[in-house]
């Protein structure tokens, strides 16, 4: 085979690829968040890793790619809150939690066939994996790394740094996050303000709700990708792939949730597609300066 370099996030450099397994190749790309139809922006990583996996096939590696689709949880957003974005969006349009993600993975899927990217060998999704979520939660709070306050499972960040480095993956210090942290809002139930959620309580407004050993709620989005890429593709694989934007929070805390579950870094190369940008600035809804696949 041809000798393969990549720049790996986790080190910042460019490196020879060499694969865990002599022609197999395990990777894992973050998929989208079914609430609303993907724009041009969120659809150049999907295209990047398509490409991507094509060039592998190519070279001759046998490869089983896992991309999750996300359907329920907590998302991180910009502001650091973590918002039931889904729950959301089927409130807006009056709708189930599971009709918005039929809606709009319908139409991720026919975006998909338009631009002839080739399917995932593996498409998971969240809410096929809560038992997974939640035994992986348990490994994190047997080990001492999480707290449950008020039915609200966290990492305990500050814990998990005493014996484990964080940042590894967005070059972010802890005393940074912390004080970025503190400034935002809702901080009251946690320990360290830079604490994440794994599991949500229930609220009554909800609208996908599951049991767990801490009362009824729902996961947070990093625990999701964690056990889906870990039950498809062991504890450590070749490639873990995303958008830029991810590498902090969403990235950075699955490392966490591995090591801290007693695994390892899950990937031993991070690849991150950049910013489809728009006149100088980033491809956002919030922006206003978005087009859609079909446009």
């Amino acid at each position: 085979m041809s000798e393969l370099f990549i720049y790996n996030t986790l080190t910042g450099k460019k490196e020879k690829f060499k694969p865990r397994h002599k022609g197999k190749i395990g990777m894992y790309v973050c998929g989208p968040t079914l609430y609303s139809e993907p724009h041009m922006g969120n659809l150049r990583t999907f295209i990047n890793f398509d490409m991507i996996f094509r060039y592998l096939l190519h070279l001759g590696y046998q490869v089983k790619y896992v991309r999750n689709i996300t359907d329920c949880g907590h998302i991180t957003n910009s502001a650091g809150l973590e918002l039931d974005s889904i729950g959301l969006a089927a409130k807006a349009e009056q709708m189930e939690s599971l009709e918005i993600v039929y809606k709009y993975n319908s139409k991720f899927q026919d975006i998909q066939k338009a631009y002839n990217l080739l399917r995932p060998s593996i498409e998971p999704t969240a809410t096929a994996h809560i038992q997974e979520q939640i035994e992986i939660i348990e490994k994190i709070m047997e080990n001492g790394f999480a707290y449950v306050s008020n039915g609200t499972v966290y990492f305990d960040v500050n814990k998990y740094v005493k014996s484990n480095p964080y940042g590894v993956v967005s070059g972010r210090k802890i005393d940074e996050l912390l004080n970025e942290s503190r400034e935002l809002q809702g901080q009251e139930e946690k320990r360290n303000p830079a604490d994440f959620a794994l599991w949500k309580k229930a609220q009554s407004e909800d609208m996908q709700i599951w049991r767990s050993p801490w009362g009824e709620g729902n996961p947070g989005w990093h625990i999701e990708c964690t056990a889906m890429s870990t039950k498809y593709l062991g504890e450590q694989f070749d490639i873990h792939g995303g958008g830029m934007d991810l590498k902090f929070p969403h990235h950075e805390n699955e490392v966490a949730q591995s090591c801290g579950a007693g695994m390892k870094n899950p990937a031993n190369y991070w690849m991150h597609a950049n910013m489809l940008n728009v006149n100088g600035q980033k491809m956002s809804k919030a922006f206003g300066n978005y087009f859609l696949p079909f446009d």
